[in-house]
């Protein structure tokens, strides 16, 4: 199955300048706090009143009935070094693995900002013990009416198999964070990889938050989608994704709804999932794919009723689906407060519950 929805219409985007010192460079863990210590913003719909809690009160913030989803996806060691043909070093990210063991993947150059998408003709490259990585066409993001400049879809020859290759030559991906074990990179729930990035907003979760939530009334359920690389630098719709939405997680969605419960997306990678399986009544059915489907405030979310989330950059495409959700007053009244209150941006960063 191969959904589509896309968003072309002009818009005007909620724009504002993010001080460095609000990057999360390092995990909680390192500042001496543990995962579910980082703070959460809330978001009351439909006004968008505020308050402020640590996200270990999120049992208590929800209602017995409710229904937590979570993305089961694990992060794997994406990004690999790469040497071009005139020996200058590179870094290559593999982004999505796709049919016929091709991959959409990134090349980045190091400059003195930090690695930067390699926008011209991508060449061959060679890769640890004699592997090697061609690039066969830009990738298009939507069936050929829009092709990236930054992502190529690229055929890999590896000397052994993919995953003790990567865990042997390749490291998580960064962009500002120093480098960290590929642990830090992972929730407790992460059970099948295939995340070129990690699905971060369910970071925070731990084994005595999941218990203390199920002990509240409070279900617990899993689906997969396996996130692609961010689009830190270009305004750019998200591309297709593999998602897996099983039988019983559909059931006990559905069945929580009709209850009264609000189902609560942790991270904008659920809401993807979610909304492609989703039908015009909101019944989400079970499937299995390739997504493209673009959230946006022209679509009506149908599957979620509420969106657990980090706080992202501004002009990016998970802004666009938090808006659908919240709406754009909502949405600019919690940034203006957490830019106020010096919340933290990106994977090791804070968290936002907007219900």
């Amino acid at each position: 199955m191969i959904a589509t929805k896309l968003d072309s219409a002009p818009r005007e985007e909620m724009t504002f300048d993010l001080p460095d010192e609000l990057i999360a460079v390092d995990p909680p863990e390192d500042r001496g706090l543990r995962r579910e210590d980082v703070r959460l913003l809330v978001s009351r719909l439909p006004g968008g009143d505020v308050s402020h809690k640590c996200f270990s009160e999120l049992p208590e913030l929800l209602d017995p009935g409710d229904v937590v989803v979570i993305n089961t996806s694990a992060t794997i060691p994406a990004s690999l070094p790469a040497v071009a043909p005139d020996g200058s070093l590179l870094r290559l990210h593999l982004s999505t693995h796709l049919p016929a063991d091709l991959w959409i993947v990134e090349l980045r150059r190091p400059t003195e900002d930090g690695p930067k998408p390699f926008f011209d003709e991508a060449p061959p490259v060679e890769l640890p013990i004699g592997g090697n990585a061609r690039f066969l066409a830009p990738y298009a993001t939507d069936r050929g009416r829009s092709v990236s400049r930054r992502l190529w879809v690229a055929e890999l020859s590896l000397p052994h198999e993919l995953d003790r290759y990567l865990h042997e030559h390749g490291t998580p991906i960064t962009y500002g964070s120093r480098p960290h074990p590929l642990s830090s990179y992972q929730t407790v729930f992460a059970t099948e990889p295939g995340s070129a990035e990690m699905p971060s907003a369910g970071r925070a979760f731990t084994p005595e938050l999941l218990t203390r939530l199920i002990v509240r009334g409070i279900e617990i359920a899993p689906l997969l989608l396996h996130t692609g690389v961010s689009s830190p630098e270009v305004d750019e719709p998200p591309f297709e994704e593999f998602y897996r939405v099983h039988q019983r997680t559909a059931e006990r969605i559905n069945a929580a709804r009709r209850a009264g419960g609000k189902v609560i997306a942790v991270g904008t990678t659920v809401v993807r999932a979610l909304e492609t399986v989703a039908d015009d009544s909101g019944q989400i059915h079970p499937g299995e794919g390739w997504t493209r489907v673009v959230i946006s405030p022209l679509h009506e979310v149908r599957g979620v009723d509420g969106l657990l989330t980090g706080w992202h950059e501004p002009r990016s495409s998970h802004l666009w689906m938090i808006e659908s959700i919240a709406g754009s007053d909502v949405l600019r009244k919690a940034y203006a407060a957490a830019l106020d209150r010096r919340y933290l941006w990106h994977e090791f960063g804070d968290l936002h519950l907007i219900y």
